[in-house]
This record gives C-alpha cells, structure tokens and sequence, in this order.
C-alpha cells in the first residue's frame, strides 16, 4: 500500500505591495509645472509695473506668458484659473496706479505712464484668458465647480473694473455686462463641448454593452442547436439499442457508446455556458448541428471568394474536441478571416490551430496595411479606443464565457494579429456524471 503523497508547501505570503514609485522625470516636469504656474502672476505683474505702455504689439509678452500655466491647466483648471485671477487684478491695478499717479524716475524726467486705453486693453485681454480657462474648467469638471468657478471669475473681473475706471457711472456697467456676456459665452462653449464628450462615451458603451448582449444571444441560440443535436442523437441512439438489446447485443452496445460520448460532452458544455446566457432566443433558429473546426476549410474557401487566400495550419495531435470550445474557435477564425477581407488590403493571411495538452490555441495573422496605408491590418485603431470594435469584442466575449483569453493588435512590421487560448477540459469521470 503506498503512502499518500506529502502536501504541498504552503505558498510563501506575498509581499504587501509598495507605494508606486514615481519616475524621476515625471516628477521633475510636476515641478516644473507647478513652479512655472506659480511664476506667472508674479511676472505678469512685474511687466504691468515695467512696461510703460501695454498695448498693440506689446500686449504679445503678457499673452506669451499664458503658456507658463498651460501644462497645469488640463490637471488643476480650478488653481490656474485662481492663478490667473490673481495675476490678472494685480498687473491690472498697477497699470490703473501707474496711469493716476505718473512715476517720476532717477534722473528727473517724467516717466510716460500708459493710458487709460492702453489699460482696458490690457484688462480685456487678461478677461479673455481667464474666460478660456472657465471654458476648460466648464467642460472637464462638473457642473457646480465650474458655476463657482464662473461666478468667482465675474466678481474678480467686475472689481478689476471698478478699480480702474472707479465706482459707478454707465461705462463700469457696460463694461461689466460686456465682460458677463463673453463670460457666459465662454463657460457655455466649454459646457457644450463637455457634455458632447460625454454623450460620446455613453453612446459608445451602450453599443458595446448591445454588442456583447447581440453575441450571447447568438452564443445562446447556437448553444440551443448543440443541445437540441446532442439530446436528438441520444434518443435516436436509445431506441436503436432498446429494439436490438435482445437480438443484436453488438450493436445495442455501440449504441450506449454513441449515447455516454455525447451526453459527456454535452453535459460537459452545459456545466462551463450554464447560467451566462438566460434571456429567451427572439427568432425562430433551425435545429442544425453547431459549426466546428472541420468547417475551417469551408472558411478558407469563402475568404478565397474575396479575394484572400487564407493558409490554414495545423499543430499537435488533432483530436475531436467538446463542441462549444470547437464552436467558439470556429467564429474568432470566422471573425478574424472577415476583418482580413474586408479592411487588410491584402491578398492572403494565416490561420494557426495548435493543439495543446489541455487547451487550443488559435491565431490568425496577416502582412495588411489596413485603410489608407495605416498599417494596422483590419483597420482597428490603435488610439485611445484600440481594441473596442464590436468584431472583437464578440471574439472576446466567446473566449471569455470558456474562461480563456483572447489579444487583438497590430504586428512589428505591419499587419494584424489575433491570437486566442481555449481550455479543453478533461471528460467528466462516471461520479461527476451520476453527480
């Protein structure tokens, strides 16, 4: 009687994960911003006070200066704008001083201080920077930030006016109204641009939610053909065997074999699917056998028909594998053949089925260069949203439901790759099938 085998070695405690390590250039370009934002409304207000007339030409270094607070403003719209009101009511009320008040020099000539047009110039120019950053701060933050925001940016731009061309009187109340107008224009603009964005993105995840939802019902209503095959095989099979049980003994055997082969693999396939897929099938669906893998070559001859040759090869010992995992290698191939032809711009591509000890591998490549030259093969961009188009998802989803994996993307020197990995689970012994 042998001994049971030891236990195995209770796996070492892995280490409690660190604080993320920043690299040394990201830090030093978060200090450079900050330190170049903070700079600005120090500068902008030593050039107010220098420059003795900030007008025409001259207003170009104060809008140059702007650029200082731009690497900060996608990240902290709130504090650059705080940032750009400070430094525009303080440069603004040391040209106002500068114009009541004439500064004499060292030498004793009179210095020439700017005028009052120059000054409004000046004001209405820093009105409209701080205008584009409410705008900024309207379209990427939510709706009462960038109300306060707005709000604070009109109460500074008001006494900015009211400093320089005093209290009351018609021209402070056109001015604030024509500063309240541009403000409201700027913050709607950017208001609009943000909620457009976000429609966006909610458009684009409810089609992939209808995507992935349209590829379970097409999983469910072929899981529906499999079942349906495998209990019709099943009960052609036991009514050969009850009436030749007696008679022919043989053949009622073969006819149990055929019965225990496929309720192991139907029952197989039911435990993995069972439970993903519950909505009822919509459309009438002809009880047909599943597709599988001995219809790739039906595959290549289609994709011939379009005008790609499609080279199909096989590794490892080919063997019979349980339907849904032959049915869900069988349309990632379907998928990946139909992108080639329809978006590679090429005349060929390959398909690889490798079969492994316990799973199957599945790859379809080709040397495309996709639409207008890009070089992505079927045509996926390969931006932000890479990797999102519906086709895919579906190859995903399949590959998912038989908890394998699934990589989509563009090849080193051109083209596209697909490649998936499929478990094959082992058959169900007898206790698992009385189980």
């Amino acid at each position: 009687m042998t001994s049971p085998p030891p236990p195995d070695p209770a796996p070492a405690p892995s280490a409690a994960p660190g604080p993320a390590v920043r690299h040394p250039w990201s830090t030093a370009v978060t200090v450079a911003s900050w330190t170049a934002a903070l700079a600005y409304p120090v500068l902008l207000y030593a050039y107010a006070v220098g420059e003795p007339e900030p007008t025409g030409r001259r207003l170009l270094p104060p809008l140059l200066l702007t650029l200082l607070v731009v690497p900060l403003l996608r990240r902290r719209p709130e504090v650059v704008l705080g940032l750009m009101l400070a430094g525009a009511y303080a440069a603004t009320a040391a040209a106002g001083t500068r114009t009541a008040h004439a500064v004499f020099p060292a030498h004793g000539a009179p210095a020439v201080v700017p005028s009052a047009g120059a000054v409004s110039e000046f004001g209405y120019l820093q009105a409209l920077l701080t205008d584009i950053a409410v705008g900024w701060a309207a379209a990427n933050r939510p709706r009462a930030v960038s109300v306060a925001a707005a709000a604070v940016t009109l109460a500074v731009q008001t006494a900015a006016v009211a400093l320089r061309q005093g209290t009351g009187g018609e021209v402070v109340a056109s001015n604030v109204l024509l500063l309240g107008l541009l403000l409201a224009l700027a913050w709607t603009t950017g208001r609009m641009v943000g909620q457009r964005r976000e429609h966006i993105e909610t458009v684009r995840a409810q089609a992939a939610v209808a995507a992935v939802t349209a590829e379970r019902l097409r999983i469910a209503r072929e899981l529906h053909d499999m079942v349906a095959h495998s209990i019709g095989i099943i009960a052609i099979q036991a009514g050969t065997g009850r009436r030749v049980i007696e008679t022919q003994p043989d053949e009622a055997r073969n006819a149990l074999a055929v019965i225990e082969t496929t309720s192991r693999d139907t029952l197989a396939g039911l435990r993995r699917m069972l439970g993903a897929l519950r909505r009822a099938d919509p459309e009438g669906v002809p009880l047909t056998a599943a597709p599988g893998l001995a219809d790739v070559d039906a595959l290549a001859a289609a994709g011939l028909d379009g005008g790609v040759r499609v080279r199909i090869d096989r590794h490892g010992d080919r063997r019979e594998l349980p339907p849904d995992v032959e049915l869900a290698a069988f349309r990632i191939i379907q998928e990946g053949i139909t992108n080639v032809v329809r978006h590679a711009d090429t005349d060929h591509c390959r398909v690889v089925l490798d079969y492994r000890p316990g799973e199957l591998a599945v790859e379809i490549t080709d040397r495309g260069r996709g639409p207008a030259g890009t070089g992505t093969g079927t045509g996926i961009s390969t931006g932000p949203g890479y990797g999102t188009g519906y086709g895919i998802t579906g190859m995903r989803e399949r590959a998912a439901l038989l908890h394998g994996s699934l990589t989509a993307g563009p090849r080193e020197g051109g083209g596209f790759r697909v490649a998936a990995t499929l478990p094959v689970p082992t058959a169900p012994t007898a206790l698992e099938v009385r189980g």
